[in-house]
């Protein structure tokens, strides 16, 4: 008989889980010659290996190993990181920010939303119970030359201005966001009947290429600040326009094994009968921030990771996951479901190595404000 998993607790439970057993982070610079180890233990939450994992890659830091077990009421994660430049950390400042923020994600919400959750957005025109918002244009659909620059055009004509942006492009397909001010009065855009009328011309630059029926998605909205995470939410964007369909999977030859030196994404998807698991092994070029894309992929697609590893050595990354679905069942046993998942760890890898292999993304952020500054000043000119 098959034992599901139920992550539901009634929230009162869990707030008295969490106070009774709060959350223990120790950072350690002397077991590690080469790191240093960061071990959380806590009460479990669905969704908190994301939010650990997020927190250190968002301060840039390199997980070079991680031991991941959360099986039951309760987790322990280890992480050995360093800084950008392969170093230990020694910023005791950091150290406390980094203590701070791992025992602040039992406290916070899912920091980004799916295709179709409104709870981190608030009504056109309702200023809502924060303080700070922010308007932000989630695009999808074809790529081609000269997107970004005609909806930086548009957003300049309708007196918007531009304070930051990211922009993916995988598999032929592009997702974007892009945070926008009123260029009147500094702060979000509140006046519903504008935020209808610039989503609708921005729609108009969208569907002007491309054949009719094809996939392509433009939204604005305003958002809490601090609610979203972006590299989370472009993800999702992607997801959500199914950019992975045209992912091709390494099978390796018919032994089974790869040949020397081949550097694609290998994932495999196997039964774990005497526990019941599914067992998750991906290999791939280690590259930053691999962890989170690949538990950004688990998470949104609602699977539990109970336990983990992850190694790197040299150039590749090794990691492998111990997994059920969140609401039980053995949506796995189906063989479209596990090529699937494969398929969209693949493009959760891909899409990040695509992006950096063309241009690193906050060179390409920058240079995509530049070109828009350019423009904003020859409009007034």
């Amino acid at each position: 008989m098959d034992i599901f998993y139920h992550p539901h607790m009634d929230r009162e439970i869990e707030s008295l889980i969490e106070r009774i057993h709060p959350p223990r982070v120790c950072i350690d610079n002397d077991s590690c010659r080469e790191c240093t180890v960061v071990k959380v233990d806590s009460a479990n939450k669905h969704g908190i290996l994301l939010e650990m994992v997020q927190v250190l890659t968002d301060l840039d830091l390199i997980i070079s190993r991680s031991y991941i077990s959360s099986d039951g009421g309760w987790f322990m994660d280890v992480f050995h990181v360093t800084d950008q430049a392969g170093k230990k950390l020694t910023d005791e400042t950091l150290m406390l920010h980094i203590q701070q923020e791992l025992c602040n994600t039992r406290r916070k919400g899912d920091t980004s939303s799916d295709e179709n959750d409104e709870t981190t957005s608030e009504p056109y025109g309702c200023e809502g119970p924060h303080s700070l918002q922010n308007t932000a244009l989630e695009m999808t659909g074809l790529d081609r030359p000269g997107l970004l620059s005609e909806l930086a055009a548009v957003l300049a004509d309708l007196g918007c201005t531009v304070t930051s942006g990211m922009a993916w492009t995988h598999n032929d397909r592009a997702a974007c966001i892009i945070y926008v001010e009123d260029a009147l009065k500094a702060g979000p855009i509140k006046d519903p009947i504008r935020l209808r009328h610039v989503q609708e011309q921005l729609q108009n630059v969208v569907e002007a290429h491309g054949d009719i029926g094809e996939r392509k998605s433009v939204r604005l909205r305003n958002l809490a600040a601090g609610r979203t995470h972006t590299e989370r939410r472009l993800h999702q964007l992607m997801y959500a326009d199914r950019d992975y369909e045209s992912c091709r999977a390494c099978h390796g030859e018919s032994s089974g094994e790869h040949k020397k030196g081949c550097d694609g994404t290998h994932v495999s998807v196997n039964r774990c009968k005497d526990k019941g698991y599914w067992v998750v092994n991906v290999r791939s070029r280690d590259r930053p921030k691999l962890l989170f894309d690949t538990v950004c992929v688990l998470t949104d697609l609602h699977y539990v990771v109970f336990h983990a590893a992850i190694r790197s050595k040299s150039s590749m990354a090794d990691q492998e996951y111990f997994i059920k679905h969140e609401i039980g069942g053995s949506c796995l046993d189906e063989e479209s479901e596990r090529q699937k998942l494969i398929l969209c760890l693949i493009a959760a890898i891909e899409r990040r190595v695509s992006h950096v292999r063309l241009i690193p993304p906050t060179i390409k952020v920058y240079i995509f404000l530049f070109i828009i500054n350019c423009m904003r000043a020859s409009y007034i000119l």
